[in-house]
């Protein structure tokens, strides 16, 4: 009697059954928001192999994207880590620099989230994925910026990602050298992410910034190779904490020994995503801790 009495009245009443099932779905989906906003920023390196991607959220929601790594789409599942599922948008993506394992993902992002702006050094490549961003970027309608030193990028909330280099015209630039290098703030917490920008334009950003280069993070250039990080860069940041992005068993055989015993000689801690995954970072403005 019971079970015809629950399916009569759901015969008779079809459109408070289907207002009850939105409910119940929203409700569903602002307690996945008000989880997922806990916290008031949050910096992810993303594991997506041999290559970059950096995950950054302001407490307000906005998000960049610093880098998609290579073409394999593991970027879209890293982000799906990170990114609450009803999530769709990216506020700004910046291509470092147009190098395969820091671009090539970024196809799968501009057909899987809208992207409002994209920020790019300058430079080419003749390489597949570079003219394939080109595409996605137009077909997308997605306005592009050209990066400069004395830009920054206010997500609100008192997050300021301020870019320091390049600072003249990237046109002809070596990739590595042309990289966007990103000093992002938030209270007096702050973070670095510089590409795979070489010793010789570390030095160089040094000599236009002096001591302003201290940062709680550090993602080591160039995947920790030896043509970056040098002793002197180090010094400038003194970051808690140095993060690796690098694939495990890499034919380049990043990060270099090198790298990882002047990390050890200046007493700077070091994480690998290849070894630990994801690396995630939050901070209170204060305080940075890992998540």
């Amino acid at each position: 009697m019971v079970h015809r009495h629950h399916t009569s009245w759901i015969r008779t009443h079809p459109r408070l059954l289907i207002l009850a099932v939105i409910i119940i779905f929203d409700a569903v989906l602002l307690f996945a928001y008000l989880k997922h906003r806990e916290h008031r920023f949050i910096l992810a390196v993303l594991n997506i192999g041999q290559g970059d991607a950096v995950y950054v959220e302001a407490p307000n929601g906005n998000q960049l994207l610093y880098d998609a790594g290579p073409p394999t789409g593991a970027v879209l599942e890293a982000l799906a880590q990170v990114m609450p599922f009803y999530d769709r948008s990216i506020d700004v993506a910046v291509f470092s620099h147009p190098d395969m394992d820091h671009i090539g993902g970024f196809a799968d992002v501009f057909d899987r989230y809208h992207v409002d702006l994209m920020l790019e050094p300058g430079a080419s490549s003749s390489n597949g994925v570079y003219d394939e961003n080109e595409r996605q970027i137009a077909l997308h309608n997605i306005h592009r910026i050209i990066a400069r030193r004395g830009m920054s990028i206010d997500m609100g909330d008192g997050v300021i990602a301020d870019i320091l280099y390049p600072d003249s015209d990237a046109t002809n630039m070596e990739t590595n050298s042309a990289s966007i290098t990103m000093h992002i703030h938030y209270g007096s917490t702050s973070f670095m992410l510089s590409g795979d920008l070489p010793q010789r334009e570390e030095g160089y950003v040094i000599t236009l910034n002096g001591e302003s280069l201290h940062s709680d993070v550090l993602k080591l250039g160039h995947h920790g190779s030896r043509t970056s990080s040098s002793e002197v860069w180090l010094h400038a940041i003194a970051p808690q904490v140095a993060v690796i992005s690098a694939g495990v068993n890499n034919r380049y055989g990043h990060p270099h020994q090198e790298v990882l015993d002047l990390l050890t000689a200046l007493n700077i801690p070091y994480l690998v995503t290849f070894q630990e995954g994801t690396i995630i970072f939050q901070s209170d403005g204060k305080t940075v801790t890992r998540k």
